[in-house]
């Protein structure tokens, strides 16, 4: 069974990934104010995920 914080991330990145889904100002290039906020937070949850694991294996 995943745990939470690997859960949140990966709620995150869905969360993300149906925003610019469905967003008419989001592009390839270029995110909206929405979607950047979503990108970051994404990207703080894994971060600290990966942390996490590569203390795991040490």
């Amino acid at each position: 069974m995943p745990d939470d914080l690997y859960r949140r991330y990966q709620a995150a990145a869905r969360a993300h990934q149906a925003h610019t889904t469905d967003c008419t100002h989001c592009t390839d290039r270029v995110r909206c104010p929405e979607a950047t906020r979503l990108w970051s937070a994404f990207e703080r949850l894994q971060d600290a995920y990966l942390a996490r694991q590569r203390k795991r294996t040490r």
